[in-house]
């Protein structure tokens, strides 16, 4: 159903009807997923959000660019708070045509002179609209409008102006016989006495809108008793949001650090989630060509760094700072450079540390009775829907954007990268994951496929079988990714110590079952931290 449809509707209900304030793409989504059936585009929340006063401040093509904003970011009706019309009836024909041009259902025109004033301030000593002239505008709206849908809602401000019941009802009779769809009478007692005298004088002669910002005590079942059509809570978003933005800015001055307000705020997710990052995500695998499609990438980083001491005690170890930025912050950047911005964390050491920007997030909240395939089980349940490949890696190791690049120009399915440099690490007795290969290095058969055989410790291969130390990346191709995930289920299901395992345990695992995996040689350009002297010289990596 059109929006202007869904609006009429609304106002010739028979019931008490509620739409709500917004003043932004964002705000709008919020108010939509809230449950309401219509948005008010508050003049009042507009103008404060581009940081001007209610006082047609903000030309109106101004506003026209926030509300195209808010109609595109929202499926339910919009009455825009059109305020005087911005000028005189041509100024209104204009405005009508481009409300519909941006699928906006109604708008709101009071009858003062332009440029108008907020209705609270010096309410009573603001003129009001000559009556036939404020009556033309609305005829020329209504002669403007192609959709026989689209409302014009008059609003009457002649309490506001201090005149009177017999002057606001002979008023919304005449921009009732204009054509106007519905009449706002407007007060600002506390009390709902004027609008309650109004529409017992009105008697239901067509729909009637209030706005009960100042006799917001008033029960709602009396408004439906007194035969109100719509209320409207007219600039509640933008007042709460305010209280909100004042609170976090005091706090972060007096502070000067995150950890007291992080809990108590929307997660940066959320805010890619309202923005709708999934459907352009989707978009972008299903419409771009995919030579141009890079791999995923998955962070496996549940685990605390015990080997770190006193520098995890409350932070995990992908968070350390290295250079002034997390290790997490420098490992996206290095995926980034490589092209690469769809970025899986898998969290579960103190989690809510881990909220970097721009990356998505998988919790294991088993990390501390459980091992690497859970977290990259987890993680691969999430990347389920990717068809361009995913790069495994750890989130503790810092490499250069080469690694990544070189991972997705191999056409095999399943991909390791191993260092020929491998007795660095056996010279200073790190624990170190070495692989045997089907061939050794050589520049002289670079052209030849090299596959893995085995990945183990100096205990579990003799010194004259290893061929390089293993990386820490695993390439999964669209391919294998299904058969992966299989596997990984059957080994986490058969032993309950498989939940301890590694990603070395699963390369095995699957090298054993036939499932070639191609090796990758390269030397250097890579930093796994492990120890408080590798988080000391990491920053000159």
């Amino acid at each position: 159903m059109r929006k202007t449809r869904q609006f009429k509707q609304m106002l010739l209900s028979g019931e008490l009807e509620f739409i709500c304030e917004a003043h932004s793409g964002l705000s709008a989504k919020i108010v939509e997923e809230a449950g309401f059936k219509g948005i008010w585009a508050s003049g009042l929340g507009i103008s404060a959000q581009l940081g001007v006063r209610d006082n047609n401040e903000a030309s109106w093509t101004q506003v026209l660019d926030v509300v195209e904003f808010m109609s595109d970011a929202s499926a339910i009706p919009i009455m825009l708070d059109g305020d005087t019309g911005y000028g005189n009836f041509n100024n209104v024909q204009r405005l009508v045509r481009k409300l519909e041009q941006r699928d906006v259902a109604a708008v709101c025109l009071e009858d003062k002179l332009f440029p108008k004033t907020n209705s609270f301030i010096s309410g009573k000593r603001q003129p009001l609209a000559d009556i036939e002239e404020f009556a033309g505008k609305i005829k020329a709206g209504k002669d403007a409008q192609t959709d026989p849908d689209f409302c014009i809602v008059a609003r009457v401000e002649a309490f506001i102006a201090g005149w009177g019941l017999d002057e606001a009802v002979r008023r919304a009779e005449a921009y009732r016989a204009a054509g106007a769809d519905a009449i706002l009478i407007h007060s600002a007692l506390s009390t709902p006495d004027e609008i309650l005298a109004f529409t017992k004088e009105w008697a239901n002669r067509s729909p009637v809108v209030i706005v009960p910002t100042k006799y917001y005590a008033t029960p709602t079942d009396v408004f439906r008793a007194n035969q109100v059509s719509m209320v409207i809570w007219a600039n509640h978003i933008l007042r709460s949001s305010v209280t909100a933005m004042q609170k976090t800015a005091r706090a972060l001055y007096k502070d000067q650090e995150l950890i007291r307000i992080e809990s108590g705020i929307a997660p940066v997710s959320e805010i890619f989630r309202l923005q709708g990052a999934d459907a352009l995500d989707e978009a972008e695998r299903r419409y771009l060509p995919s030579s141009r499609q890079k791999p995923s990438a998955l962070v496996l980083a549940a685990s605390r760094g015990v080997e770190l001491g006193d520098l995890t005690k409350s932070l995990p170890k992908t968070m350390i700072p290295v250079g002034g930025k997390p290790v997490l912050s420098h490992i996206a950047a290095a995926y980034n450079q490589a092209g690469i911005r769809d970025i899986t964390v898998v969290r579960g050491y103190c989690k809510e540390r881990v909220d970097l920007p721009s990356l998505d997030y998988v919790d294991n909240d088993e990390f501390e009775t459980s091992g690497e395939l859970v977290s990259l089980q987890k993680g691969l349940k999430r990347l389920a829907d990717r068809t361009n490949g995913i790069i495994v890696s750890y989130g503790d190791v810092l490499f250069r954007k080469h690694v990544p690049d070189i991972l997705n120009e191999v056409s095999d399915d399943l991909v390791v990268m191993i260092d020929t440099q491998w007795r660095e690490s056996a010279n200073l007795n790190r624990v170190a994951d070495y692989a045997r290969c089907s061939r050794s290095y050589s520049r002289l058969h670079y052209s030849e496929a090299v596959h893995l055989q085995r990945l183990g410790d100096a205990t579990e291969l003799r010194e004259d079988e290893i061929h390089g130390e293993w990386m820490g990346f695993f390439r999964i191709g669209p391919a294998s990714q299904g058969q992966v995930r299989d596997i990984l289920d059957q080994m986490l299901s058969s032993a309950h110590t498989r939940r301890k395992g590694s990603l070395p345990d699963l390369i095995n695992t699957l090298v054993e079952r036939g499932l070639p995996v191609r090796v990758v040689y390269t030397t250097g350009h890579w930093l796994d931290i492990d120890s408080p002297e590798d988080v000391a010289s990491a920053g000159s990596f």
